[in-house]
């Protein structure tokens, strides 16, 4: 039958098709924040990909699936409001280390 190895049920009104539907965009979204540069975007882009798979997880009532993405959820948002507020800064001497770490690895490649 079609989807049957990944949806055993298939949904019957719109507001479970929304549901699978967060899901799918939380974890492309959640994947798609590794590749985002700047860091506070990044914790946006993370902090919704986690909220959708949250709705998903309950959703299917999985609470280890709940509570890790709360936990990535909650982390994102907590990093978000120490960018927002200035507590959370890097060192001048960070930035130094990962360009000459950066050239290293550019001329053995």
């Amino acid at each position: 039958m079609l989807l049957e190895s990944c949806l055993p049920v298939l949904p019957s009104c719109n507001g479970e098709w929304y549901l699978i539907l967060s899901g799918i965009l939380g974890a492309i979204l959640l994947i798609y924040s590794q590749f985002v540069e700047p860091e506070h975007r990044r914790d946006v882009i993370r902090f919704l990909g986690a909220g959708g798979l949250f709705v998903y997880s309950y959703y299917i009532s999985n609470t280890i699936f709940m509570f890790t993405s709360a936990g990535i959820g909650l982390a994102a948002l907590i990093e978000f409001i120490e960018i927002l507020i200035g507590v959370h800064k890097h060192l001048p001497e960070d930035l130094k280390t990962s360009i000459k770490r950066y050239k290293g690895l550019k001329k053995d490649g």
